[in-house]
């Protein structure tokens, strides 16, 4: 664990860190603009699961307010020319979340228990899990959460930190065990979960995305 604590500490002393911030800020900005921003940014995330995030914040952006008015065969054709890998599958989970939106947005605003928002995610929002589910309450602010994809799990095997999953598809209770590897990190730096995010993303990847 010390020699990636001390790889991110380098990353802390760099221009990175300016970066890192700006883009936590951005997180904090999309939470608190409204109930429309904040479903485009559940759209990402459902987009983004099995896909690049590249090719997540591409359709994003193209797509924009229309995650919230189109069908689903016009959204399906929509994701289709945008090279979506599941355009179908996608489409029908956005449109089914749109009946979740109300309520989504009134849980948001009642509770700030970050374990408990990504448990009723998880739950109900057809198409996210643990994973997706995290890196959305991320991408609107919430930072005590881990993002768990291929990625990290790389990182953490590479440094000696867990073991190599036999599945790419993680259980709860494994996602809860990286998970807890990660908070023994974020506890050493000072870092919340989501930023760490940031940082290990970097260190593996040479990016820093969403």
């Amino acid at each position: 664990m010390k020699k990636l604590i001390k790889e991110i500490e380098n990353l802390r002393n760099s221009k990175i860190k300016k970066e890192i911030d700006m883009r936590s800020k951005e997180f904090e900005k999309i939470g608190s603009s409204g109930s429309n921003e904040i479903f485009k940014e559940l759209c990402f995330c459902l987009m983004t699961a099995n896909f690049s995030a590249q090719g997540g914040i591409k359709i994003q952006k193209e797509i924009g307010n229309e995650f919230l008015t189109l069908n689903e065969k016009k959204l399906s054709q929509k994701l289709t020319s945008l090279g979506h890998r599941f355009p179908n599958t996608r489409a029908k989970y956005i449109v089914e979340s749109r009946s979740k939106k109300d309520d989504l947005i009134a849980l948001l605003i009642k509770i700030q228990d970050d374990l408990i928002l990504r448990e009723w995610i998880v739950k109900n929002i057809k198409g996210l899990g643990m994973k997706e589910a995290s890196h959305f309450l991320r991408n609107i602010g919430y930072k005590n959460l881990a993002i768990i994809d291929f990625h990290i799990i790389d990182l953490l095997v590479k440094y000696g930190l867990i073991e190599k999953p036999r599945n790419k598809s993680l259980t709860p209770k494994r996602y809860l065990e990286i998970e807890n590897a990660l908070k023994k990190i974020s506890k050493k730096t000072g870092l919340h979960l989501g930023e760490l995010d940031l940082y290990l993303w970097y260190l593996e990847t040479g990016k820093i995305l969403k």
